[in-house]
């Protein structure tokens, strides 16, 4: 039997989903793990966690679905972006992965704009300014903070070069996860060696460059031993996770505007070619499908929602614990009591620095206008608003690149929640959707596989044929005011602490 695996490394959690070549869902494990914080602005991961929640994921997946040892299966990743490993020759890491919400490399993002300047790094790159969660900018951190770790590391891979790795013994990136690490010129792309030549490293240190969806090689056979799997595997190129995410909800044609809240908040409009926004705000990537860019942005999303549940919600997740339901859905309950507006509480969301349009990477998590009548549920409200606020600041910048956006697909967890579906649309007013496949990006990552084996003729068709729209929810226009009024307050915060965030380290 022919099986597609979708593999998806997020940021707290790694997901292994099998579907068959109709699209349908076998099975999907979710392993969670924590991440290392050890001072503000340092978040790092240990990358054998990475590998064993693969494994355990694997093993989960087996447990739900009869997986056979001849059964052909082709695997493709979708994966976070930015977050940077540092491997010696003999293949192992040095230290831990620094992980994309790191911002520790402040000095050195201002560094490189001293060098070449934010114009050309989006000119360059599509980014639209050097940041400290730049691949660029770690790599520069390491170079300077750990001499030793710098001058042993043989390859700097991102996460999902690391697992493509793992799993063949080759070295391969693809365009749409490369394009945020600052060191590739995404006109040509190509890397960018005057980059490379100012971090003084070499292009073999870095993956070669492959499309998405083609093929790598096949599995070790180590490796198959340690899955408890065929030898039949192949290993595919796949996607950024919100690239993946986008194909996984059939969000492929221009005009089309993706949105998922998971760890990050992201947003994903495809286009037909490079558009630069004249405000030099919004940031351009590569689309896995041939010829295609996206406009991606990204902020703290998920995680403002799971910091809440994890400090405050202690109620909601011991009732989960035993068996009475899932925490989010007891918290979204709540939220559903609270008016729309919060009755005056706005919120900036941005517990780790903040991502265009507006990026600040000093930018910290405000509660403002709270008062004696507010409650818990105000204050969770507050997080679904001000990410609702997030997602329609994008959407204005893009309207002034003449990129209008007529509806919403939602997927990630933040579109399980009936009234975060609700918020979303009240704030935009426009109709928002969601898809059957509540794994879009394993979806995602599965189509690209499926492609990349010759199972699919194209995209194109394998989307039209297995992705399916779930609910369509539709704007209430009696909210439109409220949500106005909190929408300008949100930005006039947001403006007016700039100053202050530049007080905090």
């Amino acid at each position: 039997m022919e099986l597609l695996i979708g593999l998806d490394i997020g940021t707290t959690a790694l997901k292994v989903a099998c579907f068959d070549k109709k699209g349908t869902l076998l099975a999907v494990s979710t392993q969670e793990y924590d991440l290392i914080t050890p001072q503000t602005n340092y978040v790092e991961e240990e990358p054998e966690v990475y590998w064993k929640a693969f494994l355990d994921g694997i093993n989960d997946l087996k447990s739900q679905y009869p997986i056979s040892k001849t059964d052909k299966i082709a695997l493709a990743m979708s994966a976070q972006g930015e977050t940077l490993l540092f491997l010696d020759k003999a293949g192992k890491s040095l230290r831990n992965a620094i992980v994309w919400m790191d911002n520790r490399a402040e000095e050195e993002a201002r560094e490189l704009e001293g060098k070449f300047g934010n114009d050309t790094c989006y000119k360059v790159t599509g980014q639209v300014s050097f940041e400290p969660c730049w691949p660029a900018s770690k790599i520069l951190w390491v170079k300077k903070n750990e001499p030793q770790i710098f001058q042993k590391t043989d390859k700097f891979l991102l996460i999902e070069d690391y697992f493509i790795y793992r799993l063949t013994g080759k070295f391969a990136t693809e365009p749409s996860l490369v394009c945020s690490s600052t060191y590739w010129d995404i006109i040509n792309r190509k890397y960018w060696q005057e980059m490379l030549d100012y971090l003084e490293i070499r292009e073999e240190q870095l993956a070669p460059v492959v499309e998405s969806g083609n093929v790598i090689g096949k599995i070790l056979p180590e490796v198959t031993e340690e899955l408890g799997l065929g030898e039949d595997i192949t290993i595919c190129t796949g996607a950024l996770d919100q690239a993946a995410g986008a194909i996984g909800a059939g969000n492929i044609r221009e005009g089309m505007f993706s949105e998922t809240i998971g760890a990050a908040l992201a947003v994903c409009v495809p286009v037909s070619r490079p558009v630069f926004d004249p405000a030099g705000k919004m940031p351009l990537f590569c689309f896995p499908l041939e010829g295609m860019y996206m406009i991606h942005t990204f902020t703290n999303g998920g995680m403002t929602q799971r910091w809440f549940r994890d400090k405050f919600c202690n109620v909601e997740m011991m009732a989960e614990e035993m068996g009475c339901g899932n925490a989010y859905d007891m918290i979204s309950k709540q939220v559903e009591k609270v008016p729309a507006g919060c009755d005056g509480l706005v919120m900036l969301p941005h517990l780790s620095g903040s991502m265009a349009p507006d990026s600040n990477a000093k930018a910290k998590g405000v509660y403002f206008g709270f008062t004696l009548q507010h409650t818990k549920a105000h204050f969770m409200r507050a997080i679904y608003e001000s990410l609702g606020y997030i997602l329609k600041r994008n959407i204005d910048s893009l309207a002034n690149m003449g990129i209008y956006v007529k509806e919403i697909r939602s997927l990630g967890g933040g579109s399980k929640s009936k009234i975060w579906n609700q918020i979303k649309a009240d704030i935009n007013q426009v109709t928002l959707e969601t898809v059957k496949s509540v794994e879009a990006a394993s979806l995602g990552a599965a189509i690209l596989a499926g492609k990349a084996t010759g199972i699919f003729d194209s995209i194109e068709n394998a989307v039209d044929s297995m992705v399916e729209v779930k609910d369509r929810t539709e704007p209430c226009p009696e909210n439109k005011e409220v949500y106005e009024a909190g929408y300008q307050m949100y930005q006039k915060l947001f403006k007016d602490l700039t100053e202050c965030f530049e007080l905090t380290r």
